[in-house]
This record gives structure tokens, sequence and C-alpha cells, in this order.
């Protein structure tokens, strides 16, 4: 089959289309047939040898990807040949094959596409464990999304919204104000013209309860700032670095929570549980139109590099894929 790997990881790091045998389910896995792959931050981070991928997955990157079972291990239960599936995955999903954990793998709703559906594992499962598991969102709490064009950022606002929230959002430019409006955003700051801190406390919107934040570096106090009594900050990212010294007066003070979460490294029961959530609460709700992934752009396998090239550059709003 047709694989995109990594040769060189580091600063000559390159993406080459290369050839590799089609895996084998285990027993509790199924082998899908790949439609689409979504494209992620960490799978750029692997290329720098930032994110390695967990023992025992493959080499190439892919989080997430959406196909058709085409095998099926001897404990599989739930899914036969020819389900239409996504599934989130430790790594591989930029091929023609991957294989899938049954419990990391979940049916395609009938309103939705490949595109769509392989938008959805890696984004989704984030959200629902940092912002509903960790941070505990409850309806009419308000919450602050850093980066809200990302494809993290554009899930974060509606599922936060649909859970009752009042949703707050930063972007870099008047057109992806506009869209995150478009998606539920109640208040949007451009981070180009205006300091969130600034906007926040002479607005409606003081005393932020959750505040998800990809972005680090000298944010991590200024959150501090605008966030309420017991509030929640959870760090997802750190584009701006990862070296901070932080005010822990402010933490003491207004009793803050502030964690972190990567999902990749999670062990097989505790991504499980999410799957499980999502299916429970999550799924319904895409099936019924009221949630929906936001797709930018689609690329070929072989154009992954322009992919992760446009993810790099910040010039898009929601989830790029590799069909």
């Amino acid at each position: 089959m047709q694989v995109i790997d990594i040769i060189n990881h580091g600063r000559n790091n390159e993406l080459i289309l290369t050839q590799k045998d089609i895996p084998s389910p285990d027993d509790d896995e199924i082998l899908i047939d790949i439609k689409a792959s979504g494209v992620n931050r960490p799978d750029i981070l692997q290329r720098f040898g930032l994110h390695p991928p967990p023992k025992g997955s493959p080499s190439h990157p892919g989080l997430e990807v959406s196909g058709i079972v085409v095998e099926i291990g001897c404990n599989v239960k739930n899914f036969k040949l020819g389900d239409k599936v996504m599934a989130l995955l430790g790594g591989g999903g930029y091929a023609e094959f991957c294989v899938a954990n049954q419990n990391l793998t979940i049916p395609i709703p009938e309103n939705i596409s490949f595109i769509e559906a392989a938008a959805i594992p890696e984004t989704y499962f984030t959200v629902w464990n940092n912002v509903f598991r960790i941070g505990k969102l409850k309806e009419n709490e308000k919450i602050l999304i850093h980066g809200g064009s990302s494809g993290i950022g554009t899930t974060a606002i509606q599922m936060s919204k649909e859970f009752g929230a009042t949703v707050i959002t930063t972007t870099s430019d008047k057109n992806k104000e506009d869209k995150c409006y478009k998606i539920g955003a109640d208040m949007v700051i451009n981070y180009n013209k205006d300091d969130f801190v600034d906007i926040i406390e002479k607005s409606n919107f003081r005393n932020v309860d959750i505040i998800l934040d990809i972005v680090g570096g000298d944010y991590t106090n200024r959150n501090f700032l605008i966030a309420s009594m017991f509030a929640r900050i959870i760090q997802i990212a750190y584009i701006k670095g990862n070296n901070v010294e932080i005010d822990l007066s402010q933490i003491m003070r207004k009793s803050l929570m502030h964690s972190g979460s990567v999902l990749r490294p999670k062990n097989l029961s505790y991504k499980s549980a999410i799957a499980n959530d999502l299916k429970k609460n999550i799924m319904p709700i895409i099936e019924s139109g009221k949630l929906f992934p936001v797709i930018f752009k689609t690329f070929k396998l072989e154009d992954a590099y322009l992919a992760h090239e446009l993810m790099k550059s910040g010039k898009h709003f929601g989830k790029i894929v590799l069909v």
C-alpha cells in the first residue's frame, strides 16, 4: 500500500510517498480501507521528533481516518465487512489502509461524508476530553477558546454552544471573526488588533469559567487575569512557548485549576471511555445536523506536505483533510 512517511526526523525532515505492507488486524482490531485522513498539528510535530507515536503504532503519521471495514479480528463484535467507520489512531493514518482498535472506531452517520468523518476523531476526542471530562463545562458558564479558527477551535465553539455555554474566542482577522460568529461564538476577539484581556474586562463576559489554551507563552499569566474564581484552565498546546514563569499568587488567590493534557499517549481504556461518551452524547447531535466538522480544504495523499504547509501558515479555518 502507499503511505506518507517521514525521513530525516528533525530540521531537515521530509515527507515521502512510499510503499509498506498492508497491516493485519489483531483480535480486537479492524482493517480499514481509508477514504480520508484528518491532518493535525501533532502530525507536523512528529516530523520534528517532538510528538513520537506510542509504542507499537506505525511510524507514518495520521491520527484520524474514515473508510470501509475490509477485515475484522476474531473478537470484533460490533462491526462487519463493508461498514463505514471513522477511527482514532496512534498513528498510521496517512496511508491507503490502517488497523484500528474496535473500541476507538465509530460508525459514520448517514448524513456526513467520508471527508467530514475523517475530521472528527482526533478533534472531537480532544475537545470532549478537555472541555467536558477535565474542564467539566456546565450550562451557562463562560468559556474562552484561544485559536477559534483551528480544527479544535471550530469544534470547541460548536460543542460548547450546543451544551449551553457562553463562548468567547480569539482569531487573527475579520474574515475568521465572521466565520466564528456563524458557528456560534458569542464574542470574537481579533488578537492582531486587540488585547483579549482588555476586551474581556470591558465587556459583559468577564470572569471566564473555562479557558482552552493552545497558545501558552505570554498568554499563560494573562489567562489568569480574566479567569473567575475556581476557573479551569486547560493547556493542550503551546504555540508561543512552553517555558513560562507563572504567577502562583493568581492561581492561589482565585483557586484556579491549570492542567495540561495530551491525548495520543493515553492508554486504550482512557481513550475508550472518551469514545463511549462521544457515542452517547455527541453522535446523536451530529446525526441531527446541529453539530458538524468544518472542512477548509482537501489534498491528495501525495500532497501531504502542502497540507502541512497550509496548517503551518495559519490561513485555514477548520480542518484540512487528505483524500
